[in-house]
């Protein structure tokens, strides 16, 4: 089964720095502080541009797990779409738009995943959707307090 899910988030600024903000991998190790994700390998800090990949280890559900994804595709400051190269799923892909309105920008995630492991995996998706969903909520919601 594949689960995919659409956040929408507004972010008090322009396009341009919304975007840099969401390629940056010391914003998303400050967001995520809770589960103790890092970079340990690739783009470890900075902007992470088309082509280059990170590698993040976090604690989720009381285990360590490592993916490495890759910028699969980028359009600056439009979109960029990160895809898992190595980790927990049979597949990832995180697509990030962003579009201005008027007051900011307009920032959406579209995420679509395969858990691994048959029926087990099935029956996993269902808690892991709404996790990850909270994830990139609360990612977002720093994204968009950062001054």
């Amino acid at each position: 089964m594949t689960v995919e899910f659409e956040c929408e988030t507004h972010v008090p600024v322009g396009a341009r720095e919304t975007f840099d903000r969401s390629r940056s991998i010391d914003l998303h190790m400050a967001s995520m502080s809770a589960s103790r994700e890092r970079a340990i390998a690739g783009v470890t800090a900075g902007l992470i541009g088309e082509g280059e990949e990170v590698t993040w280890r976090a604690w989720h559900f009381g285990v360590p797990i490592s993916m490495t994804s890759r910028i699969t595709a980028m359009t600056e400051p439009e979109y960029f779409v990160d895809e898992q190269v190595r980790g927990p799923f049979r597949s990832f892909r995180h697509v990030h738009e962003f579009r201005p309105d008027g007051s900011g920008t307009l920032m959406i995630d579209r995420v679509k995943f395969d858990a691994p492991l048959g029926l087990l995996g099935t029956m996993a998706e269902l808690v892991i959707g709404p996790y990850l969903r909270r994830l990139i909520e609360k990612r977002n919601a720093h994204i968009a307090a950062t001054d």
